[in-house]
């Protein structure tokens, strides 16, 4: 595996490790990741960010987000070895990063920390509620859709198929089944990938930062998931969970002014304890 480390001139105790998400490399969408690590850096903060096996420059059959138990450890034991100054980490993932540091932060008490952006939650029924709940109501509210309906470019026959498919996915009693991961090679068949998300939250004990953003459905999917469930809600008002929304930002914070707050807000936050 291959990974930059950003080291400060005086290093803090500690570290911040940058786990990819997804079709990703170690230097982020819109350079966000080199960007994020050069700012904490900046402030004292050292900073790993890697590419895990099959991802990037680094060696190795492509694996998903389920797969990096292994990659995780390693990065963690090289990033203590090259700084030995560091005490403790946190873990930073946007998307099914995110959700790989919560099921690996609880086996390694060196882990102190999660910041933890648009969490992948995704199942066939969480993925239709979230799109019927935002998506069409953002169309019906975009006038150019109204243009369409209009001017008679607006496909009927597919737009209603598409509108029952999606809500005979999001029917009450459906059972609910983790659906494919992003490599598409396999799925869990003992239990939903939100209940494994959520027994891994209830394991770990350290502070987490939730991060998300008001127009994407990966984020309003895992926050609909919160609002039906009491357990997810009871273990993310804990007293250790902060969180930070960015009403107007997407799913990769791509513009300056959304990557900026999540640098600043992760460093302001990482120095608060």
């Amino acid at each position: 595996m291959y990974g930059i480390l950003s080291l400060p001139e005086r290093t803090a105790s500690r570290g911040v490790l940058i786990v990819v998400g997804g079709p990703q490399y170690r230097v982020g969408s819109h350079r966000q990741f080199t960007l994020l690590a050069r700012h904490l850096a900046s402030l004292g903060i050292p900073v790993l960010r890697f590419d895990y096996r099959g991802m990037g420059d680094s060696e190795g059959a492509p694996r998903t987000f389920e797969d990096l138990e292994d990659d995780l450890h390693c990065a963690i034991e090289r990033f203590f070895e090259e700084v030995p100054a560091l005490s403790n980490l946190v873990i930073w993932g946007l998307c099914d990063a995110a959700s790989a540091a919560l099921f690996h932060a609880h086996r390694d008490r060196r882990i102190t920390g999660l910041v933890l952006l648009n969490p992948w939650v995704r199942t066939d029924q969480g993925a239709a509620k979230a799109y019927l709940k935002h998506y069409y109501l953002a169309r019906i509210l975009d006038p150019e859709f109204w243009g369409k309906v209009w001017s008679g470019r607006f496909n009927y026959a597919n737009a209603t198929q598409s509108l029952v498919k999606t809500v005979e996915k999001a029917l009450p009693g459906r059972k609910i089944a983790a659906t494919r991961d992003k490599a598409g090679d396999r799925s869990c068949d003992f239990a939903s990938l939100p209940e494994r998300m959520l027994d891994a939250l209830s394991r770990y004990k350290g502070k987490i930062l939730l991060i998300t953003s008001g127009d994407d459905l990966t984020a309003q999917e895992f926050l609909e998931l919160v609002k039906s469930s009491r357990k997810w809600q009871r273990l993310l008002a804990a007293p250790g969970v902060s969180r930070l929304n960015l009403p107007e930002a997407n799913h990769t914070f791509s513009r300056r002014a959304w990557r900026d707050e999540v640098a600043v807000g992760t460093s302001d936050w990482i120095q608060s304890w």
